[in-house]
């Protein structure tokens, strides 16, 4: 059936349906199909890539069951280099592939933001510009420069845009729209070095005179280099402190001092070496004193005397020690005597 545009337009009679069918099983029985591409050898791989190639499949073997070779399977793959031919190798040193680190990433721009104070109004700079330069920081830092101020600033409204950064212990202007700011610790320049950069609006007037650009730099100022030496003395004499205490407890106690000869200590030196429990202690003095060169004509009496007594006093530790011995002897024998019997009454 065709219609008025002279397309042909479906049936709308249920009744037609099977003779549309009929014709279409008559039409496929009409298709045959060609025997003389089935004659193909298995064996072929050349035939076996060009038949899947044409169906836009892959030549892709299967796991334990190959088809074809694989250099046909991967078009332009030379198994001789096992490498891929035709195609630019892989340089190792690509960051990603695990090789080698990746470079490090670049420093992302610290974007500012306006400040708002009761007098005036701090804009950023435009945060694709560089920041600005700073000169090397004197040690103890505690100072500031500040260049780019407006002609109409005054010494309070500078006080009340950079006490934000801490207690500020002098401002010192001057009348070329620049002054110095000391602060009371260090870590609060790095605070007002945040500032640099900044445009500094006074109130909402746009007159020259009334907005700046601030600069703000490390400044070298005597007081407070001098209260940084004082503070490396004062860590220095920490460090000898300490030090000194540490030796001084790793060092060996030091033997006693030896009191200086006369003829009272001389006598009571005497009575020591007659005590056994002072002999030691007083032997050593004796000793000392003799090596001092104490001994002369007028104390020649007083050490004959003393080395006489200590004389005496080791001949009596030796005959105590020589007494011993016969006995631990003797108590040898009596227990070797004693076991010899005890052994020969258990058999």
């Amino acid at each position: 059936m065709v219609d008025a545009g002279g397309a042909e337009s479906i049936p709308q009679r249920p009744q037609e349906l099977p003779q549309m069918m009929a014709a279409a099983a008559d039409g496929l029985g009409s298709i045959a199909i060609d025997t003389t591409q089935l004659n193909m050898s298995v064996t072929d791989p050349t035939a076996w890539a060009t038949a899947m190639n044409n169906l836009g499949m892959v030549p892709v073997g299967l796991p334990g069951q190959q088809l074809v070779s694989d250099s046909i399977c991967v078009p332009g793959f030379d198994p001789s280099l096992n490498m891929m031919t035709g195609i630019t190798p892989i340089n190792p040193m690509i960051p990603g592939l695990g090789l080698v680190p990746p470079p490090p990433p670049t420093e992302v721009a610290v974007v500012k933001e306006i400040i708002h104070c009761k007098s005036c109004t701090l804009f950023p700079q435009n945060p694709n510009l560089p920041p600005p330069s700073t000169r090397e920081r004197p040690p103890g830092c505690k100072t500031v420069f500040v260049g780019g101020l407006p002609e109409n600033a005054t010494e309070e409204i500078i006080q009340e845009v950079f006490e934000q950064c801490g207690d500020i212990t002098a401002i010192r202007k001057s009348k070329k729209n620049f002054c110095h700011i000391r602060f009371a610790e260090e870590f609060m320049v790095d605070k007002a070095i945040y500032l640099s950069g900044y445009r500094m609006r006074l109130g909402s007037s746009t007159d020259k005179k009334d907005s700046g650009r601030l600069h703000v730099d490390f400044a070298q100022a005597r007081d407070d280099f001098y209260e940084w030496e004082c503070k490396q003395r004062m860590r220095a004499r920490e460090e000898r402190h300490r030090r000194k205490l540490e030796e001084d407890r790793l060092r060996p106690p030091s033997p006693p001092a030896i009191m200086h000869y006369s003829e009272h200590e001389a006598a009571l030196l005497a009575e020591k070496l007659k005590d056994d429990s002072k002999f030691s202690e007083a032997i050593t003095v004796l000793l000392s004193w003799i090596e001092r060169g104490e001994v002369n004509r007028r104390s020649a009496n007083q050490f004959y005397s003393m080395v006489q007594s200590a004389n005496s006093h080791v001949r009596r530790l030796m005959n105590e020690k020589a007494t011993h011995e016969q006995e631990m002897e003797e108590a040898k024998e009596n227990f070797k005597n004693a076991l010899t019997g005890i052994l020969t009454q258990c058999k």
